[in-house]
């Protein structure tokens, strides 16, 4: 059977305006019908409002952002010294930091290449069929 989606597990950290930072469970999903996108989710007990939340960016922002710098919308990325990576997700209701292993997310994409190799994801998309979505939501 052929893999069509990885998911992991991970330990993250909350940074609050606080000194201590909070360790928080995230998950980290790639799909192979859904090529250009990474999904981090965090589960309800993660958040202040006590809902789950998931968001969604391109690979390709995680895949730069662990090298320097990325990102000028909802989701920033950036290494943050050899073994920590920052994602800032900004949002209507606020603005939150989570810090990541920067080994964890290193392995999280070499499965996802390893899955769409980079450069092939535009043959893996179905159109006919997201189309066909996008006008029964209409």
């Amino acid at each position: 059977m052929t893999t069509t989606v990885i998911d992991q597990a991970v330990q993250a950290r909350l940074i609050a305006s606080t000194p201590e930072a909070r360790a928080i469970p995230a998950y980290l999903r790639y799909e192979r019908e859904d090529p250009f996108a990474v999904h981090v989710s965090f589960p309800p007990a993660a958040s202040l409002d006590g809902a789950a939340v998931e968001w969604t960016f391109g690979r390709e922002l995680l895949t730069a952002g662990l090298r320097g710098p990325a990102g000028s919308g909802d989701v920033q990325v950036w290494p943050c010294g050899p073994q920590r990576t920052v994602l800032e997700f900004h949002a209507p209701e606020g603005m939150a930091m989570v810090q990541f292993d920067t080994d964890d997310l290193r392995l999280f994409l070499d499965r996802s290449y390893a899955l769409v190799p980079e450069g092939s994801e535009s043959g893996r998309l179905d159109l006919d069929h997201a189309l066909a979505a996008l006008l029964r939501e209409v």
